[in-house]
């Protein structure tokens, strides 16, 4: 690779394929919630991720090229890392509370993807491409708020801590009165 365009291609590639795998993981993540409003929320997104598909082969068309087969490595690292949660039996609350986090960090590794590719079309002039690109990271980035704003309303059923956690609020309340007592 030598050329600012073979890098463009390389990492429209790139993206196209974290795309395709997301497409089959938001399924995926939409069969696994136990909450109505997350299951919707994951086939929303699954859709939208069609969408992007389709706009980053309307890139390649575009730039009049024909994407090769390729793999994205930090999309099947996210992929793995799901995997490896759901063989640890998870709770039905915690499986959702980790796959809204697994979203989160998809996003985030989406967005700054775009936000590179948008930034290299436009050293080439490719304002088309950079379009393209701008319109799928503003839906990236509503997607994160989203799932950040679902992040903060789902909590854990067992906290698993009650028990080890009243003592020892105790023994520290105890302590803080002992020492205001000898100041």
């Amino acid at each position: 690779m030598e050329t600012a365009r073979e890098l463009l291609l390389h990492e429209l590639k790139d993206m196209l394929d974290a795309e395709q795998q997301l497409v089959e993981a938001l399924g995926k993540q939409a069969e696994e919630s136990s909450r109505p409003e997350l299951k919707k929320a994951f086939e929303s997104h699954q859709a939208q991720t069609e969408g992007h598909v389709e706009r980053l082969q309307q890139a390649f068309q575009e730039l009049e090229e024909e994407p090769e087969e390729s793999e994205c490595h930090g999309i099947r690292g996210l992929i793995q890392e799901h995997e490896a949660f759901k063989e640890e039996s998870p709770a039905e609350d915690l499986m959702d509370i980790f796959n809204v986090g697994a979203a989160v960090k998809v996003e985030r590794y989406e967005m700054s993807s775009y936000e590179s590719l948008i930034r290299l079309a436009g050293e080439l002039g490719e304002k088309k491409i950079a379009q393209l690109l701008t319109k799928t990271l503003r839906e990236e980035q509503q997607t994160e708020k989203k799932m950040a704003a679902f992040s903060k309303k789902l909590k854990p059923e067992q906290l698993g801590v009650e028990a080890e956690e009243a003592p020892g609020r105790g023994a520290r309340a105890g302590s803080r009165r002992r020492s205001r007592r000898a100041a």
